[in-house]
């Protein structure tokens, strides 16, 4: 693995809580390069011939074995699209841990797509783990616009965990799901925006199969003048049970859009979505400020345990 400076490193922890090379099977890209990279005998990194990204083959039946790809850019400027695919094998129970950091000291704009397909077998099983971060005090923007497409076979499930936290001024996330019979999404985002930050998240579930099921969750905060867009949709096409939900808090001149999208073309669908947008409760800072915090701390500790 090639040598990583110290702000690439400290990228890594954030995205990834890498403090090191991680064990097991793992592609580390810096600065549109591949940093590192280690195959193992049930998990297979292979790069696409035609140098757009990886391929991932997750062998039928691997168990307690886990797979990191994270990304890091310092370098102002630089923009790339790369597409990762994912092929889970029957039995398969796996993490999956991604995640993009961008150091931006620069005044041009540096962005990251991450294009990540998943083709899930029969009965496996995936935790999925994408963090995305943004520092650096230059005027270019942190740009990352995460596209995800799931395909699940038949009692499958997956565990989605997105997180965007602080630094990211521009996101475009798109989420697509497909899900056989038995087969389980269970989607936990939880976002934070400030300054002129824009984040849009859009989710797309197709509840095919007979006992499909999926659980969408967004927690958000939305500081400043920042914008967020929650748009999810879940399609039952068979009987099938399906959840949507977010849940955000607003502050200063913050916008926040939640799109609830729900269509039914099975009489066993059963599909429900909530939504609620606020402020802070005035007696929950109170109650804190009398324990010894000021305003501020006590926002900033509310706002922790909500995006836990």
């Amino acid at each position: 693995m090639k040598e990583l400076d110290v702000i690439q490193k400290r990228l890594l922890e954030e995205v990834a809580d890498l403090h090191g090379v991680p064990a097991g099977a793992y592609n580390i890209r810096a600065n549109g390069e591949a940093a590192g990279r280690v195959s193992t005998a049930n998990i297979e990194i292979v790069p696409k011939e035609n140098g757009t990204g990886i391929d991932i083959h997750i062998k039928a039946g691997t168990k307690n074995e886990s797979v990191h790809i994270p990304v890091v850019m310092t370098k102002s400027g630089l923009k790339e699209v790369v597409y990762n695919d994912f092929y889970v094998g029957e039995d398969a129970d796996v993490l999956i841990v991604a995640g993009c950091g961008i150091d931006n000291c620069g005044k041009q704009d540096s962005e990251h797509d991450g294009i990540h397909r998943f083709f899930v077998e029969k009965n496996a099983k995936v935790k999925y783990v994408e963090k995305h971060y943004g520092s650096g005090e230059g005027e270019g923007k942190r740009i990352l616009n995460p596209g995800t497409e799931v395909y699940m076979k038949e009692g499958s499930t997956m565990e989605m965990e997105m997180v965007q936290i602080k630094g990211v001024d521009d996101t475009n996330r798109i989420t697509t799901a497909e899900l056989a019979k038995e087969a389980k999404l269970i989607v936990r985002e939880r976002l934070m925006t400030h300054g002129k930050q824009n984040a849009i998240s859009t989710y797309e579930v197709k509840l095919n199969g007979e006992g499909s099921k999926a659980d969408v969750v967004s927690r958000s905060v939305a500081k400043d003048n920042s914008y967020q867009k929650f748009d999810a949709k879940l399609v039952g096409n068979a009987a099938c049970s399906g959840h949507t939900e977010c849940d955000s808090i607003i502050m200063g001149n913050g916008n926040i859009l939640a799109v609830p999208g729900l269509e039914a073309n099975n009489v066993d669908a059963a599909l429900v979505h909530e939504a609620a947008i606020g402020k802070i409760a005035g007696d929950q800072i109170i109650k804190l400020m009398t324990l010894g915090l000021n305003e501020a701390e006590a926002e900033e500790q509310i706002i922790n345990g909500f995006l836990k």
